[in-house]
Protein backbone atom coordinates (compact mmCIF):
# COMPACT_ATOMS: atom_id res chain seq x y z
CA UNK A 1 0.00 0.00 0.00
CA UNK A 2 1.35 3.45 -0.88
CA UNK A 3 1.86 6.05 1.84
CA UNK A 4 -1.27 8.24 1.81
CA UNK A 5 -0.47 11.93 2.10
CA UNK A 6 -2.68 14.96 2.74
CA UNK A 7 -1.45 18.48 1.94
CA UNK A 8 -2.55 21.52 3.97
CA UNK A 9 -1.14 24.55 2.14
CA UNK A 10 -2.71 27.81 0.94
CA UNK A 11 -0.23 28.56 -1.86
CA UNK A 12 -1.52 27.05 -5.11
CA UNK A 13 1.94 26.86 -6.68
CA UNK A 14 3.41 24.99 -3.73
CA UNK A 15 0.42 22.63 -3.71
CA UNK A 16 1.09 21.81 -7.36
CA UNK A 17 4.80 21.25 -6.69
CA UNK A 18 4.06 18.90 -3.80
CA UNK A 19 1.50 17.03 -5.89
CA UNK A 20 4.07 16.59 -8.66
CA UNK A 21 6.72 15.39 -6.22
CA UNK A 22 4.32 12.81 -4.77
CA UNK A 23 3.17 11.73 -8.24
CA UNK A 24 6.76 10.85 -9.15
CA UNK A 25 6.99 8.34 -6.29
CA UNK A 26 4.74 5.29 -6.83
CA UNK A 27 5.01 4.47 -3.14
CA UNK A 28 3.21 7.71 -2.21
CA UNK A 29 -0.33 8.88 -2.98
CA UNK A 30 -1.83 12.33 -2.46
CA UNK A 31 -5.34 11.79 -1.08
CA UNK A 32 -6.38 15.28 -0.03
CA UNK A 33 -5.45 18.94 -0.56
CA UNK A 34 -6.76 21.66 1.78
CA UNK A 35 -6.11 25.38 1.53
CA UNK A 36 -7.10 26.43 5.06
CA UNK A 37 -7.60 25.18 8.61
CA UNK A 38 -11.36 24.70 8.53
CA UNK A 39 -11.26 22.66 5.34
CA UNK A 40 -8.43 20.55 6.77
CA UNK A 41 -10.36 19.82 9.97
CA UNK A 42 -13.39 18.80 7.92
CA UNK A 43 -11.78 16.87 5.06
CA UNK A 44 -8.52 15.32 6.29
CA UNK A 45 -10.12 13.03 8.92
CA UNK A 46 -12.29 11.50 6.18
CA UNK A 47 -9.14 10.15 4.51
CA UNK A 48 -7.15 9.33 7.69
CA UNK A 49 -3.84 9.73 5.79
CA UNK A 50 -0.54 8.25 6.91
CA UNK A 51 1.17 11.64 6.67
CA UNK A 52 0.01 15.27 6.62
CA UNK A 53 2.25 17.96 5.11
CA UNK A 54 1.27 21.06 7.09
CA UNK A 55 1.98 24.75 6.46
CA UNK A 56 2.12 27.02 9.52
CA UNK A 57 0.60 30.28 8.28
CA UNK A 58 -2.86 29.64 6.81
CA UNK A 59 -5.56 32.17 5.83
CA UNK A 60 -7.92 31.33 8.68
CA UNK A 61 -5.55 30.29 11.43
CA UNK A 62 -2.40 28.51 12.49
CA UNK A 63 -1.13 25.23 11.12
CA UNK A 64 0.22 24.54 14.61
CA UNK A 65 -3.30 24.74 16.05
CA UNK A 66 -4.53 22.55 13.19
CA UNK A 67 -1.75 20.06 14.02
CA UNK A 68 -2.91 19.85 17.63
CA UNK A 69 -6.53 19.32 16.67
CA UNK A 70 -5.85 16.85 13.86
CA UNK A 71 -3.47 14.83 16.04
CA UNK A 72 -6.28 14.39 18.56
CA UNK A 73 -8.57 13.14 15.80
CA UNK A 74 -5.90 11.06 14.04
CA UNK A 75 -3.34 9.92 16.63
CA UNK A 76 -1.69 7.48 14.20
CA UNK A 77 -1.20 10.09 11.47
CA UNK A 78 2.25 11.66 11.29
CA UNK A 79 2.41 15.42 10.70
CA UNK A 80 5.31 17.00 8.82
CA UNK A 81 5.52 20.79 9.12
CA UNK A 82 6.48 22.42 5.81
CA UNK A 83 7.12 26.14 6.14
CA UNK A 84 9.39 29.10 5.46
CA UNK A 85 9.41 29.96 9.18
CA UNK A 86 12.33 28.68 11.23
CA UNK A 87 11.91 30.61 14.49
CA UNK A 88 12.59 28.48 17.55
CA UNK A 89 9.19 29.33 19.03
CA UNK A 90 7.38 27.97 15.96
CA UNK A 91 9.54 24.84 15.90
CA UNK A 92 8.89 23.87 19.51
CA UNK A 93 5.23 24.80 19.48
CA UNK A 94 4.78 22.56 16.43
CA UNK A 95 6.61 19.65 18.07
CA UNK A 96 4.64 20.10 21.28
CA UNK A 97 1.40 20.12 19.25
CA UNK A 98 2.24 16.69 17.88
CA UNK A 99 4.29 17.24 14.73
CA UNK A 100 7.03 14.65 14.18
CA UNK A 101 9.05 16.53 11.57
CA UNK A 102 9.86 20.07 10.47
CA UNK A 103 11.06 20.95 6.97
CA UNK A 104 11.76 24.33 5.41
CA UNK A 105 10.23 25.02 2.00
CA UNK A 106 13.69 25.27 0.44
CA UNK A 107 14.04 21.50 0.96
CA UNK A 108 14.91 19.58 -2.23
CA UNK A 109 12.21 17.29 -3.70
CA UNK A 110 14.18 14.11 -3.03
CA UNK A 111 14.61 15.14 0.61
CA UNK A 112 10.87 15.78 0.93
CA UNK A 113 10.14 12.26 -0.31
CA UNK A 114 12.82 10.80 1.95
CA UNK A 115 11.30 12.65 4.91
CA UNK A 116 7.82 11.34 4.15
CA UNK A 117 9.13 7.77 4.15
CA UNK A 118 11.19 8.39 7.27
CA UNK A 119 8.35 9.94 9.28
CA UNK A 120 6.06 7.09 8.29
CA UNK A 121 8.62 4.67 9.74
CA UNK A 122 8.80 6.53 13.03
CA UNK A 123 11.55 9.01 12.17
CA UNK A 124 11.70 12.71 12.99
CA UNK A 125 13.03 14.45 9.85
CA UNK A 126 14.19 18.04 10.26
CA UNK A 127 15.98 20.50 8.01
CA UNK A 128 19.57 21.06 9.11
CA UNK A 129 18.97 24.62 10.34
CA UNK A 130 15.98 23.45 12.36
CA UNK A 131 17.93 20.58 13.95
CA UNK A 132 20.65 23.04 14.99
CA UNK A 133 18.08 25.27 16.67
CA UNK A 134 16.80 22.26 18.60
CA UNK A 135 20.34 21.53 19.80
CA UNK A 136 21.04 25.16 20.72
CA UNK A 137 17.83 25.45 22.70
CA UNK A 138 18.66 22.58 25.05
CA UNK A 139 21.87 22.57 27.01
CA UNK A 140 21.59 20.26 30.00
CA UNK A 141 21.34 16.53 29.52
CA UNK A 142 19.15 14.53 31.93
CA UNK A 143 20.76 11.44 33.39
CA UNK A 144 18.57 8.39 32.71
CA UNK A 145 18.04 5.89 35.52
CA UNK A 146 19.70 3.37 33.21
CA UNK A 147 22.65 5.30 31.67
CA UNK A 148 23.06 5.38 27.91
CA UNK A 149 25.98 3.52 26.35
CA UNK A 150 28.56 5.40 24.31
CA UNK A 151 27.02 3.95 21.12
CA UNK A 152 23.55 5.11 22.17
CA UNK A 153 24.98 8.58 22.87
CA UNK A 154 26.48 8.63 19.36
CA UNK A 155 23.16 7.62 17.79
CA UNK A 156 21.20 10.26 19.73
CA UNK A 157 23.72 12.93 18.75
CA UNK A 158 23.31 12.06 15.06
CA UNK A 159 19.54 11.88 15.51
CA UNK A 160 19.54 15.40 16.96
CA UNK A 161 21.35 16.59 13.84
CA UNK A 162 18.52 15.35 11.65
CA UNK A 163 20.10 12.09 10.46
CA UNK A 164 17.71 9.32 9.40
CA UNK A 165 18.25 5.63 10.18
CA UNK A 166 20.13 4.85 6.97
CA UNK A 167 22.45 7.86 7.41
CA UNK A 168 23.17 6.92 11.04
CA UNK A 169 24.01 3.38 9.95
CA UNK A 170 26.38 4.65 7.25
CA UNK A 171 28.03 7.15 9.59
CA UNK A 172 28.68 4.53 12.28
CA UNK A 173 29.39 1.67 9.83
CA UNK A 174 26.65 -0.52 11.27
CA UNK A 175 23.48 -2.00 9.81
CA UNK A 176 20.10 -0.19 9.79
CA UNK A 177 18.57 -3.00 11.86
CA UNK A 178 21.28 -2.49 14.48
CA UNK A 179 20.41 1.21 14.61
CA UNK A 180 16.73 0.35 15.09
CA UNK A 181 17.65 -2.03 17.91
CA UNK A 182 19.67 0.68 19.64
CA UNK A 183 16.78 3.13 19.21
CA UNK A 184 14.43 0.67 20.90
CA UNK A 185 16.75 0.47 23.90
CA UNK A 186 17.14 4.26 23.95
CA UNK A 187 13.36 4.75 24.00
CA UNK A 188 13.10 2.39 26.94
CA UNK A 189 15.83 4.13 28.92
CA UNK A 190 14.43 7.62 28.28
CA UNK A 191 10.80 6.48 28.71
CA UNK A 192 9.70 7.88 25.34
CA UNK A 193 8.04 6.43 22.25
CA UNK A 194 9.24 8.62 19.35
CA UNK A 195 12.52 9.99 17.99
CA UNK A 196 11.38 13.57 18.52
CA UNK A 197 10.64 12.89 22.20
CA UNK A 198 13.98 11.11 22.60
CA UNK A 199 15.97 14.03 21.14
CA UNK A 200 14.09 16.63 23.19
CA UNK A 201 14.45 14.65 26.44
CA UNK A 202 18.10 13.84 25.78
CA UNK A 203 19.02 17.45 25.04
CA UNK A 204 16.59 19.00 27.51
Amino acid sequence: MPISVAIVEDNAGICEELQQILAEDPSCACVCICRNVQTALREVPKHAPDVIIMDIRLPDGSGIDATLRLKRLLPRTEILIFTVYEESEDIFKALEAGASGYLLKETAPEEILSSIHDIKQGGAPMSGDVARKVIQSFRRKPVPVDPLTSREEEILQLLSQGYVTKEIAQSLAIGPETVKSHLKHIYGKLHVSTRTQAVIKYLG
